[in-house]
């Protein structure tokens, strides 16, 4: 055992010296101690090694699953209704307007418009058609007002929702115009950027600004915006997803995943689409509607939020870093 393991065994002689004198053995309850806290070194030490492998481990598993429900929102989408949507419309720009209408707005220089449109037909109940050097963006309505920015300027436009050839022309303080939406009181815009912008409707100028953030991480690309239950929506351009951001610090704290849509289109041979872009809500019915640039289809949808384990890293399905384009 351990105290007997320690003692030496004396050698027998049959004539021992007697000058000769045999050191102690130490006392059997000093060896256990020692013993003991041998030990008690070696059993801390193997737990030590044992929680940095565990840490290890689970940095490992952030790392290959990206999120996890408990502290990532991650939701998928279920169809609820499908309606006609115009497959020329490259849209910048959609909103619910009541009464089973859209207002949206349209980009591409020669092609741009806002336009009024029956959500169960698809069909255009007026149109206005903008300049050929003008690319229409974001939209969004604010009382009586149509709000719409343009791209690669700081201008755009106010039309009355009930003659939308009733307009004038604004600038704004944004770097650029892409996305708009408002919660009633303020202009949300977004620039392609992850500054969201906060504009006073009266005299458009910036009151406040903010950089999203994802995870401490930018999230770059804010495109068409919706403000929806005290949330503003963002679509992030080249990606099928839309980013749920607080206007209070500009956190994103949950994700819509969309991909099965463009999907589905392409399986049906919709080769021509473009990005998803375009968010609108019915507050009274609590309806979310979604479609992309040149889709024949505008979806109703309902949120389902992800409970299994998600394979993948948001920052790239998701596409959080800056994207390049090219400039007509």
């Amino acid at each position: 055992m351990a105290g007997a393991s320690m003692r030496k065994k004396s050698n027998k002689r049959s004539s021992p010296d007697p000058q000769q004198t045999s050191m102690p053995s130490p006392p059997s309850s000093l060896l256990s101690y020692f013993s003991y806290r041998y030990l008690s070194l070696v059993v801390s030490f193997v737990l030590i090694v044992c929680v940095i492998v565990l840490l290890s481990v689970s940095s490992n598993m952030w790392a290959t699953f990206g999120s996890d429900a408990q502290f990532d929102q991650l939701y998928t989408i279920e169809v609820v209704n499908e309606f006609p949507h115009d497959p020329n419309a490259f849209t910048q720009g959609l909103l619910y307007g009541g009464n089973d209408t859209l207002f949206e707005s349209t980009g591409l220089q020669k092609h741009s418009s806002v336009r009024k449109v029956a959500l169960q037909t698809g069909k255009i109940e007026s149109l206005q058609k903008m300049k050929d050097s003008d690319f229409g963006e974001g939209l969004t309505l604010l009382g009586k007002r149509l709000f719409q920015v343009t791209w690669l300027e700081k201008t755009g436009f106010i039309y009355d929702r009930n003659n939308l050839s009733n307009f004038k022309k604004f600038t704004h303080e944004m770097q650029d115009g892409w996305g708009l939406a408002t919660d009633g009181n303020v202009l949300f815009g977004s620039d392609g950027t992850s500054t969201l912008y906060q504009l006073d409707p009266q005299t458009l100028k910036v009151v406040r600004k903010q950089v999203v953030k994802y995870k401490g991480h930018e999230v770059h690309n804010l495109n068409e915006l919706e403000y929806i239950n005290n949330e503003v929506w963002a679509n992030v351009w080249q990606s099928d997803c839309i980013a749920r951001i607080s206007p209070k610090d500009g956190t994103v704290h949950a994700w819509v995943l969309l991909h099965k849509l463009r999907e589905a289109l392409l399986i049906a041979g919709k080769r021509d689409i473009d990005v998803l872009n375009g968010i609108a809500w019915d507050r009274d019915k609590n309806r979310i509607f979604v479609t992309g640039k040149l889709w024949p289809t505008l979806y109703e949808i309902k949120l389902h939020p992800v409970t299994k384990p998600f394979h993948g890293a948001i920052e790239k399905i998701c596409r959080l870093m800056p994207a390049h384009f090219a400039k007509p």
